[in-house]
């Protein structure tokens, strides 16, 4: 085979995100048996320190999990594997996993779709507890951003506190599945320029200006300018890479 046919061949090594390691690790203790249906996960504490991860990556893997309904968590007791058989567990645990690695650019429009709604909602229903927690996270977003610091989590908080602000746990479930991953990515790979996250902080809050306001259309309006240059790059084919897999 010539040189050139096969550099063709070769794809870029994809490299599991600590959320994925996390539930592979579930995956496993659940089909070896370690972990049966029915039984008490350790607090996200001791997961984190056990796993050696913050423990925001605990608990987005244990949301992904009860999102998809393998994990029960009750505020008295704490978080339960689902009532499944081993077989099901073992083929939605596959799902869960693979969700976020398919394709990039379809993950971008899903999120287009979501957030450019997800505002929508949030401008007709949200509360002033809502707009403290939304102030909050611009400027926690504003602080690190201004020192040039990689501001991954706290653009992630403002996207999610929207998405509460909506009132449906359907579309705050969906967003926290589809969200963090993408922002993790356009963020630590500077698919949107090296200044991406000081501009981001500048659209925020416009966004939340229309927000606060509860001005529907403006609200739609500055989502959409807020995430139309990814949604560009995608359309344009130009995250097709296998080095853009999140």
């Amino acid at each position: 085979m010539e040189a050139n046919n096969i550099i063709q061949t070769i794809t870029a090594i994809k490299v599991d995100s600590p959320v994925d390691k996390i539930i592979r690790q579930l995956k496993q203790l659940i089909s070896s048996g370690q972990l049966k249906p029915g039984d008490r996960l350790p607090a996200e504490r001791i997961l984190s320190e056990r796993f050696g991860v913050g423990r925001g990556y605990v608990r987005e893997a244990i949301m992904k999990l009860e999102f998809f309904g393998l994990l029960k968590t009750s505020p008295q007791s704490g978080t339960y594997v689902a009532g499944l058989s081993l077989k099901i567990l073992d083929s939605l645990l596959g799902d869960v996993i693979n969700l976020n690695k398919d394709d990039f650019g379809a993950l971008i429009e899903a999120r287009y779709y979501m957030e450019l709604n997800a505002v929508k909602l949030a401008a007709q229903r949200r509360t002033d507890a809502d707009l403290a927690e939304l102030e909050t996270a611009l400027i926690d977003h504003e602080k690190r951003a201004s020192k040039g610091l990689d501001a991954f989590e706290e653009d992630m908080v403002f996207h999610l506190k929207i998405a509460a602000a909506t009132k449906n746990s359907v579309i705050e479930s969906m967003m926290l599945i589809v969200v963090p991953d993408l922002i993790r990515t356009i963020v630590e790979r500077k698919v949107c320029g090296a200044d991406r996250s000081a501009r981001s902080v500048v659209e925020h809050k416009n966004i939340l200006d229309a927000i606060a306001l509860g001005d529907v259309s403006s609200s739609e309006a500055a989502m959409h300018i807020h995430l139309d240059e990814i949604m560009q790059l995608s359309k344009n084919g130009m995250l097709n890479s296998p080095d853009f897999v999140v």
